[in-house]
């Protein structure tokens, strides 16, 4: 899949390892960079299988999570043009082949 990013904040974050490991320490920082090869690698999201790959409710509605370390989640939406969507209007994941990453942190704080 193609990864795009939010803002220059989170492109460094997962682009520069220093700058991950400081955040989220060695083993943050590690994940981080796993499961953005995953998503790489993926043709899809449904093609996701570790990080417990996960659509969120109530207000992050319409965003996917994957777990990184304590805590910490990577989100993401998608970014095809137009966004995919079943017949119900809901996000069509599996047609999903473009992401932005929005957030990494721990939403549950």
């Amino acid at each position: 899949m193609e990864i795009r990013f939010k803002d220059k904040q989170l492109r460094e974050l997962c682009e520069k390892r220093a700058v991950a490991a400081k955040k989220l320490g060695d083993i943050g920082a590690r994940k981080l960079q796993t499961r953005l090869a995953d998503i790489a690698a993926a043709s899809r999201v449904t093609d996701l299988i570790t990080g417990n790959p996960h659509p969120l409710k109530g207000d992050r509605h319409g965003q996917f999570a994957l777990d990184l370390a304590g805590g910490w989640r990577l989100v993401f939406v998608p970014a095809n043009e137009p966004i995919p969507r079943r017949d119900d209007a809901a996000i069509n994941w599996s047609a999903v082949t473009i992401v932005c990453i929005e957030y990494i942190g721990d939403y549950h704080d």
